[in-house]
Parts: C-alpha cells; sequence; structure tokens
C-alpha cells in the first residue's frame, strides 16, 4: 500500500522504537505526529511534535482535537513499577496502568470517531506478559492486558482495525543505563532465545508498518520477541 497522504499518530515519543516508527513511516510518505511529554525534543525532520500526557485524559482530547481526522494511531509509551511486589507503591502502579492500559483507552475514546476509511490501532505489550519474572509483577499484568484491551476494541471499534506488538529484548537505548553490563546481558538473551539476537528498532517498526497497513488483521497480538515467550 502507499503510504502517501496517510495520517499516522504516534504517542509515547520518548521511546527509540517510537522515534523509529515515525522516521520509517515518514520516509515512506506518511503525515507523522509524534507526541509526548517532552515534544521539544523530538526534532525529526518532517515529523510534527505535539504534547500527549497519557496520564491526563485532557491532553488527549486536546491532541485528539489538533489533529483531526487521522488513518492510523500508536501507542506505545510505559511507566514501569518495577520492584519487589511487598513495596510497590500505589500511585507507581496507577502511572504503569495509565501508560499501557487506562491512557490508552482513553486515547481511543477521543479518536475513535476521527478515523478515516481503513484506519487502525496498535498498542504495544510486551514479552513480560508471557514471560513473568521476579519484580515485574506490575510489567507482567499491564502487558497482559494490552492483549486483552486488543482483542476488546477490536470488536468495539469496528471496522477500526486494533492490534497490539509485543516486543522482546530490543536494543532501543532503554538498555543503556545498564553501561558495560549491557554487552553481557544482550549476549545471554541472544543465546537463550530461537532467534539468537536481540531485537531492533527496525524489526519493532516493520511489524508495527504492517499491522498498520494490513487490512484484514484485527484483535491480534504480534510477537516480536525472537521467540524468547518460548524458551
Amino acid at each position: 500500500m502507499s503510504w502517501e497522504k496517510k495520517r499516522l499518530v504516534i504517542v509515547g515519543g520518548g521511546s527509540g522504537i517510537a522515534r523509529r516508527i515515525a522516521v520509517d513511516a515518514a520516509a515512506a510518505g506518511a503525515e507523522v505526529v509524534l507526541a509526548g511529554r517532552n515534544p521539544a525534543e523530538f526534532t525529526d525532520p518532517g515529523i510534527r511534535p505535539e504534547f500527549a500526557d497519557l496520564g491526563d485524559e485532557s491532553s488527549l482530547k486536546a491532541l485528539a482535537e489538533e489533529v483531526g481526522e487521522l488513518d492510523y494511531l500508536v501507542t506505545l509509551a510505559a511507566a514501569p513499577a518495577n520492584g519487589p511486589f511487598t513495596t510497590l507503591e500505589r500511585d507507581a502502579v496507577a502511572r504503569a496502568f495509565d501508560a499501557k492500559v487506562i491512557g490508552p483507552m482513553m486515547l481511543a475514546k477521543h479518536f475513535a470517531p476521527r478515523f478515516r476509511e481503513g484506519g487502525a490501532i496498535v498498542l504495544f505489550s510486551g514479552v513480560a506478559a508471557w514471560r513473568p519474572m521476579p519484580e515485574r509483577a506490575v510489567m507482567a499484568t499491564t502487558n497482559g492486558a494490552v492483549a486483552f484491551l486488543a482483542e476488546a476494541l477490536a470488536v468495539d471499534l469496528a471496522p477500526v482495525r486494533v492490534n497490539a506488538v509485543s516486543p522482546g529484548i530490543v536494543d532501543s537505548g532503554a538498555w543503556d543505563g545498564l553501561g558495560e553490563a549491557k554487552d553481557e546481558f544482550f549476549r545471554r538473551t541472544a543465546e537463550t532465545n530461537p532467534a539468537r539476537r536481540v531485537g531492533t528498532t527496525a524489526d519493532v517498526s516493520a511489524a508495527t508498518l504492517s499491522l498498520l497497513a494490513n487490512p484484514f488483521v484485527t484483535g491480534t497480538t504480534l510477537h516480536v520477541d525472537g521467540g524468547a515467550r518460548l524458551s
């Protein structure tokens, strides 16, 4: 399909994956709006920055009104609340659900009437839902909820299509805080998943754009994890 004159809104623009999707879609001819809490940081040529906070419904309503009609919507923000379960703070858990579940619901609410024919939404889940680990209970739960939300919205918003992407370990910049330990972490990850490597932002971008473009796929979670959930 041609991306010319297609309007794509991406919420959660602070991530490396979001930026890659935005750049790839713009290069293909799409009109791209990249939204997040720090839009001044979004300086890629040909990409329109806007403000959005998934914990603030009024900002999502304002974004929908500013954008107007659109073809595609992607939401991939996250606010992890990791740590020992017995030390979890309620506010941190609420922020995690705002970013992954409640915020995307409100986005869908305000954008649903604005989709052109053939419109589609992609939500972002994650491999933690299928491979829960200690101190990642909130991450596993929010990501799992996204997969079910995609199915529910696919029915509720039809004929707008709704799918989810579930990435595994991806070299997106999110792991740079590990410092020198990052290389060892990636090496061990590659050794234990069937694809024998970690993911790239290009892998996730290609999967996302494919889901947006395919007119006969809805209510589906696409795992882009190198088979990590199987290992």
